[in-house]
């Protein structure tokens, strides 16, 4: 009876560990691509360091390619280097770099198609039209990678990390400059981003369509050329982000179009030219989040309802709240507003007098942007002052009728 379980327990460590298979310039084995090919599910292809000139590299077995050291795959401009298919795949620690371009395919350094538990981590993807493209996949991550693009044109630059109907995704801890937009998320469900770099993209660092129940977290979205788009979702988590210095005539910190029943909570919007802009919006809690030095803190479109904004700070900004509509359905109530002049006689720490942060040249620049080139001048100053004595220019249903006197620690 010893002797079969021992037979058993050698039969199950034999399988669980396959060959391991070195590739490595200027041997009987260098070549990356075939090394694939002999392999065996089960198998490791562990690649010496050097660069390998090669593409249109197939992998649908369940092995692993490991790079010892500074390993370089060069698509020469001419390939797709990378597809995976299959299941229990992980890539770990190589260098892509000039994957092929073209207007009518999406070549990418790596396309993951039709895949499941599969791990890309620890590379770097240098000058590629896609960097990482996956579709009709689940329970895919992408840890730990540096993606750098060339920018060119938006039609001439692919995403970063680019999702199409997906499942159960983790993104995490990557780094992604120069793509068009950083990170893409079509069709996906039930994933995570968390703890990414998106920086210097052509159009946005998160660009975010008919996705539902995905979460993103401590996220830095910085200098992109759109900011951040979240559209046509519902259930959506955005926890602890930063967006940061988003400037441009259509640049948002976050834009929120048709979205429904999502949370926006602990995230800083600092030096964007509208730190989130809404539209087609409705049941959106937006509580404990930093608006600082943003041109329009809030543009809120006529579309919006039932929207609560709560206990959130508003910190030098030009413009609170704009918006192009008079009747006004939503929330506002305990936030900070550093534009608040009014008093709190009974020492509760909640002002007497209900805020209005929309300002009637606010209202005059929704109307004629060109007016904005007298911020700041005598004109805005007596605008002010007609406003105070004829409060009812403004919405008056957009207020906070509970201002905090003091700013949130947050």
């Amino acid at each position: 009876m010893r002797i079969c379980i021992t037979i058993f327990f050698i039969f199950l460590f034999t399988i669980g560990y396959g060959r391991t298979i070195i590739v490595a310039p200027a041997s009987s084995n260098s070549s990356v691509k075939k090394a694939i090919e002999d392999a065996a599910d089960g198998d490791t292809v562990l690649i010496k360091p050097g660069t390998y000139k090669e593409g249109s590299i197939t992998i649908s077995k369940s092995i692993s390619v490991i790079a010892a050291g500074n390993v370089v795959l060069d698509g020469e401009q001419k390939f797709e280097i990378l597809t995976l298919t299959g299941y229990n795949i992980l890539v770990r620690g190589i260098h892509f770099i000039n994957s092929g371009y073209s207007a009518l395919n999406d070549f990418a350094a790596i396309k993951i198609v039709d895949a499941s538990n599969l791990t890309i981590e620890n590379c770097k993807i240098t000058d590629a039209y896609f960097a990482i493209h996956i579709s009709n996949s689940i329970h895919i991550t992408i840890r730990n990678n540096t993606i750098n693009g060339t920018p060119k044109s938006e039609q001439m630059t692919g995403n970063g990390i680019h999702l199409w109907k997906c499942s159960k995704a983790l993104i995490e801890n990557n780094k992604v400059f120069g793509q068009r937009d950083g990170i893409y998320f079509e069709f996906v469900t039930f994933s995570l981003i968390r703890n990414n770099l998106s920086e210097t993209n052509i159009r946005y660092g998160l660009h975010f369509m008919f996705s539902n129940d995905d979460s993103y977290y401590n996220n830095m979205f910085r200098n992109n050329g759109a900011g951040v788009a979240v559209m046509y979702s519902k259930r959506v988590w955005m926890d602890g982000n930063h967006f940061e210095e988003n400037w441009g005539a259509s640049a948002y910190g976050l834009l929120l179009k048709d979205i429904t029943d999502s949370h926006i909570q602990h995230n800083t919007f600092k030096k964007n030219t509208v730190g989130i802009h809404l539209e087609g919006t409705s049941r959106m809690d937006i509580q404990r989040n930093i608006f600082k030095s943003n041109g329009w803190a809030l543009k809120i479109q006529a579309s919006c309802e039932d929207n609560n904004f709560h206990v959130n700070n508003f910190l030098g900004n030009s413009f609170d709240v704009g918006t192009n509509g008079t009747m006004v359905l939503n929330r506002f109530d305990h936030n900070y507003w550093d534009k608040y002049e009014g008093y709190d006689l009974n020492k509760d720490g909640l002002g007497d007098v209900p805020y209005h942060p929309v300002s009637l040249y606010s209202l005059i620049v929704e109307q004629n942007p060109f007016m904005l080139m007298l911020y700041r001048s005598f004109t805005t100053q007596m605008l002010d002052k007609a406003e105070k004595a004829i409060p009812g220019l403004t919405p008056e249903s957009l207020a906070d009728n509970k201002p905090v006197m003091k700013s949130f620690k947050l």
